[in-house]
């Protein structure tokens, strides 16, 4: 496995990217995440937490941690529309550190899909964020040190196993807000460690729930438009 340092480097880019300071539930699970990649064997935990509780930022500072030890990271989302959220909020994170995001799904095709895959073999895309076209054939890390799973129900195992196989003994972080069955028994049987992402209900905004006619669609979508 890949032993990750952990040290000022890596913290003077993490305060670079925060965009407001974390919870003590993130700090604690980072501290988990952290001891997991200083290991000499590969990590394979999960983190599970409420939508809203912070995971992806968790996701995204053990990337940053891989990235800054000279290796790449994936993220593997299991839509097009979420891969490329993810791409777009990691893009602008990332932006004052000087490391370059990639984004594949099918969407990208051509030209753009050469010049992407080119650059992910090469190592200088070192964030690739995307979706089961990360586990494709054709698709190479020059060096894939962390590859992270958002919401890990959506996959297969195999799948999973495509992608950390992407990686020479790669660590895997998968992240869920809704454990199955499966990922239950996993735990259970020691073959996943576990982290759990709490968030205060003092900081959760609180849910509206509306009802509309049909004779309302244009306006509900000009809503969802702009928020």
């Amino acid at each position: 496995g890949i032993s990750f340092e952990v040290g000022d480097r890596a913290r003077e880019a993490v305060k670079k990217v925060l965009p407001f300071p974390l919870t003590t539930a993130q700090k604690r699970v980072l501290r988990e995440i952290a001891e997991d990649m200083k290991a000499p064997h590969p990590m394979n935990r999960l983190v599970q937490g409420d939508v809203g509780a912070g995971k992806t930022l968790v996701g995204l500072i053990a990337m940053l941690i891989a990235v800054e030890n000279g290796h790449q990271a994936a993220f593997m989302a299991p839509t097009e529309i979420l891969a490329e959220q993810h791409y777009l909020t990691f893009r602008r994170l990332l932006a004052k550190t000087g490391h370059r995001v990639a984004l594949l799904t099918a969407a990208v095709k051509g030209n753009e899909r050469k010049a992407t895959l080119a650059a992910v073999a090469a190592g200088e895309a070192e964030v690739v964020v995307g979706t089961h076209a990360l586990i494709q054939e054709g698709v190479a890390f020059r060096s894939l040190g962390l590859a992270v799973v958002d919401e890990q129900h959506r996959f297969g195992v195999l799948q999973r196993e495509d992608l950390r196989k992407k990686g020479y003994a790669a660590d895997v972080l998968v992240m869920t807000a809704t454990p199955i069955p499966r990922t239950l028994a996993l735990t259970a049987y020691g073959d996943l460690d576990v982290s759990v992402v709490a968030v205060s209900s003092k900081k959760k905004t609180p849910i509206k729930t509306l009802l509309r006619s049909a004779g309302e669609r244009r306006s509900v979508v000009d809503r969802v438009r702009r928020e």
